[in-house]
């Protein structure tokens, strides 16, 4: 009896014993003591309240605040955000305080890719072994004390794209080694000490995407920046640089220079940047002629000139951008009536539609309407006009012979007066502005960078990863086909290859004169369509290129012969000809249906499309209607989205009175939308079950969240696919599933975002694969397409690491 007692004893303790041991997926002991080691240089902010040696860093989730927390990828650290309070941040950390031994406990979290340390009072040089944190990806230490030069070590981090240390007191030139950064697409230094010409190797950033270096005391002339082709945002206000305006490419997007030593005038090139929204240029040397093209420019919807010497005759039938919200032209040389476009709004939302104008300080007339504030008289325009040499508006400069003389006199005679005003309004002003510089506190802390930028440079980041690694794709680079080739291509378009068509146009299979297969999207125009809105959808479309996208190639024009308007728009895009991923797992296709592995690793790309369309693009592209029988799949098993919401298709509809076919919630949360969708593909991955309605993907997923409650692998194994579920573990499937249901959740707010759905299932396949590695049986009933040294190691979400 006592040795039955025993028995019963053991029995109820082993499973007790069994809950205690760590799973394999615990985080190393020693990376723990690295995070509480962190806590205690920090000296113990309360942001890490949360945290002691019990705390499980990477799945307990409950110490995770909004401040600061930590993501895993398997039993390592890959994420570290610690984000101290904002306004003017913390006070410096005491005296005690090692940045050396901060950085040297850091060194030992050696997978750490992204990391956030903002307003926490870190001070000293930052140390050259930050080099030591070689798969660091992204790094924001804005808002602390951080003084000195950068170190060299930042130039060894191969792998680095965003690197934000603004509102520091860094100090020193900008390093030459900037060039040496491949991967580099976001650089912002904003409001430190930084001093001296920005570095010429500059213009070898050929990732630089983002480029902020506002409030610090640059001089000297910019760096050509024309080459940059990715460049999209530079910000050098509040500097000393100058005189001659930079040259960018033509698909920047916003660029601040005010405050500097700009002088002469703006470059016309300016006027063909189709893509520009935001403009600034106020309080610099600017002389000669407004371009009042710059009102026009299609996506223009900042515009300031504000503070410089522009001159030019404004009219009432200028035209502005439809996109134009502020502008400001005050205290300049300016003279005519405002645009009408700017005094009033230009459509029958006035509320909506007004753009805010500040025009005071000019020599402009109030005929025009709107409201011009105070204005100087037009002599006084004319007469600045040639104190700074610039030559007077021809318009105005015709007087009769007969009045010629009287005004060269008067022009003589109000020179030398206006002169010695604009002397003495200089100094003032400068007295002024000297006094309210003494008393503004130094440059530290003004703002937080991390609040500055909620998550677009992490978005940012991942855009540009896939960028560089367009090349590798085997896609012929983006262009503008001709109609003759297209014709040629599909037979002059007959029947035989037309593919299909919608409300929207016909698709057809063609084939170019270099033997390369094409899908070809005919759509109809309407008149309404002007051609601004067209340049806007182009740039969108060149833009869709990604391994697992069915990629934009290019497109066509069709004009009208009598008046030159487009009525037809013709899409190029590869053709993918193996199938759909349904043909590839459901019933009925015996010897060509995916093994488990390959059906996550097909998952794993839709996910990555799904993630491009929404962040690696601006603006993301959300509601896709995204189905199984839309995803295709090439020769080589790669999964490629093939249909997605480009914004022309649905301008065309709202043309044609269709509106949208989406919901006002669905358009609402588009993200989220993909999400259930791509749940709905995975739903049909898993079970090798064709889902045709709503109806079925509800009663699907209550038995999923039966098997998932169930303490046996059996009852789970009964949803898999029967062709695959002898091969497939039951933590890869329980996973998969897991994911799957969270996906389909009935609140949007509760789906996960699609990082979190690629970490689960390139952890699924991880798991898998050493499963299939232990089970020599597995091994020879199904063959892997991937390997461990395959499957990368992706972080969880918010990590802005690029993926393949």
């Amino acid at each position: 009896m006592a040795r039955r007692s025993c028995r019963h004893s053991l029995l109820i303790l082993l499973p007790l014993l069994l809950a205690m041991v760590p799973e394999s997926t615990q985080l190393q002991s020693s990376q723990t003591w690295s995070l509480l080691k962190i806590q205690q240089l920090l000296n113990y902010p309360p942001v890490l309240s949360t945290w002691a040696n019990h705390t499980d860093f990477c799945y307990g989730g409950d110490y995770k605040t909004a401040s600061a927390f930590v993501e895993c990828y398997g039993d390592s650290v890959t994420q570290l955000h610690i984000i101290g309070p904002g306004g003017a941040g913390a006070p410096p950390l005491p005296k005690t305080f090692s940045i050396d031994a901060f950085f040297t406990t850091l060194s030992r979290l050696p997978d750490l890719r992204v990391l956030t340390l903002t307003g926490l009072g870190l001070w000293g040089p930052l140390p050259g072994k930050v080099s030591r944190l070689a798969s660091l990806e992204i790094v924001n230490i804005s808002g602390n004390y951080l003084y000195g030069q950068l170190p060299e070590g930042l130039s060894r981090l191969g792998s680095l794209q965003t690197f934000i240390a603004d509102d520091n007191m860094l100090s020193g030139e900008l390093p030459g080694w900037l060039g040496k950064l491949p991967s580099l697409a976001v650089l912002s230094l904003r409001n430190n000490s930084l001093q001296g010409p920005l570095p010429e190797s500059v213009r070898d950033m050929g990732s630089l995407r983002s480029l902020t270096l506002a409030s610090n005391n640059l001089s000297g002339a910019v760096p050509d920046l024309s080459a940059l082709k990715n460049l999209q945002v530079v910000d050098l206000a509040n500097n000393s640089l100058g005189p001659a305006f930079p040259r960018l490419g033509r698909k920047v997007a916003s660029v601040v220079l005010s405050g500097n030593r700009f002088s002469d005038g703006l470059p016309g090139e300016l006027s063909s940047f189709y893509l520009l929204e935001h403009l600034d240029v106020s309080r610099n040397r600017f002389v000669g002629p407004f371009p009042p093209t710059l009102l026009a420019l299609p996506s223009i919807e900042y515009l300031s000139i504000a503070g410089n010497h522009f001159t030019g005759l404004l009219a009432a039938n200028m035209s502005c951008g439809e996109n134009l919200r502020f502008v400001d032209v005050s205290s300049n040389l300016l003279t005519g009536s405002l645009p009408s476009c700017l005094t009033r709004p230009p459509s029958s939302k006035p509320d909506e539609s007004k753009v805010t104008l500040v025009a005071a300080s000019n020599c402009l007339s109030a005929t025009g309407g709107g409201d011009v504030g105070w204005q100087h008289p037009f002599l006084f325009c004319q007469n600045q006009a040639l104190a700074v040499g610039i030559v007077p508006d021809q318009a105005h400069s015709r007087k009769s012979g007969a009045k010629a003389g009287l005004v060269a006199g008067i022009v003589a005679g109000a020179l030398a007066g206006v002169v010695l005003v604009g002397v003495a309004v200089f100094l003032a002003v400068r007295k002024v502005t000297m006094r309210r510089a003494k008393a503004r506190p130094p440059r530290r802390l003004v703002e937080h960078a991390s609040s500055a930028y909620p998550s677009q440079f992490f978005a940012d980041a991942r855009y540009i990863s896939q960028t560089v690694k367009l090349g590798a794709l085997g896609i012929p680079a983006y262009r503008t086909f001709s109609l003759v080739e297209l014709e040629a291509a599909t037979n002059n378009f007959e029947v035989s290859c037309l593919l299909g068509q919608d409300a929207h146009g016909q698709m057809y299979r063609g084939t170019l004169g270099n033997g390369t297969a094409v899908t070809i999207r005919s759509l109809r125009v309407k008149r309404s369509q002007t051609s601004q809105s067209f340049n806007r959808h182009i740039e969108m479309i060149s833009k869709l290129r990604h391994r697992h996208l069915v990629s934009a190639l290019g497109h066509c024009f069709e004009y009208n012969l009598d008046d030159s308007t487009v009525t037809q728009l013709y899409l190029v895009f590869e053709y993918v000809q193996n199938g759909n991923l349904r043909s590839r797992i459901s019933q009925g296709t015996e010897g060509r249906r995916l093994p488990w592995v390959q059906r996550i690793s097909t998952a794993i790309g839709v996910a990555k499309g799904i993630q491009f369309l929404h962040g690696g693009i601006m603006p993301g592209l959300f509601a896709n209607n995204l189905k199984i029988t839309n995803i295709l799949v090439d020769q080589n098993l790669v999964a490629k989205i093939g249909s997605y919401n480009i914004p022309i298709l649905a301008e065309t509809a709202k043309s044609e009175g269709g509106g949208s076919k989406y919901p006002s919630d669905r358009v609402a949360n588009g993200d989220k939308m993909d999400i259930y969708d791509f749940g709905v593909i995975l739903l049909e991955v898993v079970t090798g079950r064709a889902i045709t309605s709503i109806h079925e993907v509800e009663i699907m997923r209550e038995q999923l969240q039966s098997a998932l409650t169930s303490e046996s692998p059996a009852r789970r194994r009964l949803l898999v696919d029967p062709s695959v579920g002898r091969a497939c573990s039951d933590e890869s499937a329980r996973t998969v599933m897991e994911i799957c249901l969270r996906c389909l959740a009935k609140e949007a707010a509760q789906r996960p975002s699609v990082e979190d759905v690629l970490w689960n299932l390139q952890f699924a396949a991880q798991v898998q694969d050493d499963w299939r590695a232990g089970d020599s049986r597995s091994q020879s009933s199904e063959e892997s397409p991937l390997s461990p040294s395959q499957i990368p190691r992706a972080s969880a979400p918010a990590d802005a690491a690029a993926y393949a």
